[in-house]
């Protein structure tokens, strides 16, 4: 990253309305959707603000999820117990502003959600995300995510192993 930015989550004061990622399901959501999701507590949204500007330049939102241990990679359920779900941190959108792409900001917000999903006092087994294409699914990959056998845009992070920051 070559700006200075400062994730934090979503606030009433951090301005969304002229937040463009290129992808006006995502832009929309953030500018229309998301308060509703946060305050039903149905997703957590977390922001990165240019320290200089105070303009939100990426955003990514975090719920709780469980996915059936037969769904998952084998090589993963195997070594799981036979419940029927495991707990995961579903990352439900992840998008940079145009102004910020190409800075590595989407990398910075995917590992601070990772971060969050470690930290976590509620057992969470991986971070899952539904890819919305192919680019994205290998944006995900180059960062450890395996995909699903049957749904190669649905992956997982398995977080046994990984450490939390600090």
């Amino acid at each position: 990253m070559t700006a200075p930015f400062r994730i934090e989550a979503l606030g009433s004061a951090h301005r969304r309305s002229d937040f463009d990622s290129g992808s006006p399901p995502l832009d929309r959501y953030l500018k229309e959707q998301v308060g509703q999701d946060v305050r039903r507590r149905v997703a957590s949204c977390f922001v990165a603000v240019d320290v200089a500007t105070g303009a939100v330049a990426g955003y990514f939102t975090l719920a709780a999820a469980g996915v059936p241990l037969t769904d998952l990679p084998d090589a993963l359920a195997r070594r799981l117990p036979r419940y029927p779900s495991v707990p995961v941190a579903r990352l439900g959108r992840l998008a940079v502003d145009r102004r910020y792409q190409g800075r590595q900001l989407g990398a910075a917000l995917l590992w601070d959600a990772v971060q969050r999903a470690l930290q976590s006092p509620v057992a969470t087994f991986a971070v899952m995300v539904d890819a919305k294409d192919e680019t994205a699914a290998r944006f995900y990959q180059r960062h450890g995510f395996i995909a699903f056998a049957h749904a190669p845009l649905q992956l997982v992070l398995p977080l046994a192993g990984l450490k939390p920051a600090g």
